[in-house]
C-alpha cells in the first residue's frame, strides 16, 4: 500500500510540475500585435525570452516580456544569440498574457523589412 502512495505522489507531482511549466495558462486567447523595440535577448532554456519596450496608446513608454520555445529548437532553425539585438525594431504576435499582464506568448516576429522569422517551421521540426 505505501508503494501504491508513492507511486501516486511522485506521478502527481510530476504531472502537476508539468502542467506548471508547460500548461500556459499564463496565456489568454487573445491574439494581439506589438510594434516592440528590443530592449533584451536570452537565448536560454527552458525559453527563450524577448523583453521589449512598446509606446501606448497615451504615448507611454511599457515594458514588456515575451516568450518562445526551447533554444535548441530554434538554433535548428537558424537561431543564434545573436538573432535578435537591443534596439531591433520588430512586431510581435501571439497571445496576451492574462490578468492585464505585459507578457506573450509569441506566435510569429516580422522584422521591419517586412519578413517574418521563422518560427513555425522550427517548432514543427522533428527533434532528433
Amino acid at each position: 500500500m505505501l508503494k501504491i502512495a508513492t507511486f501516486l505522489l511522485t506521478v502527481g507531482l510530476a504531472v502537476s510540475t508539468a502542467f506548471a511549466h508547460h500548461g500556459r495558462a499564463s496565456y489568454s486567447n487573445e491574439i494581439i500585435s506589438l510594434d516592440a523595440t528590443v530592449t533584451e535577448f536570452r537565448f536560454v532554456n527552458p525559453h527563450v525570452q524577448i523583453y521589449f519596450d512598446i509606446t501606448n496608446e497615451d504615448g507611454d513608454i511599457e515594458h514588456w516580456q515575451g516568450e518562445l520555445t526551447a533554444p535548441n529548437k530554434l538554433a535548428r532553425g537558424g537561431w543564434s544569440k545573436n538573432t535578435l539585438q537591443p534596439g531591433d525594431r520588430i512586431r510581435i504576435t501571439g497571445r496576451a498574457g492574462r490578468n492585464e499582464g505585459h507578457s506573450v506568448a509569441i506566435n510569429e516576429i516580422i522584422m521591419p523589412d517586412g519578413q517574418a522569422i521563422p518560427l513555425w517551421e522550427v517548432l514543427d521540426a522533428p527533434t532528433r
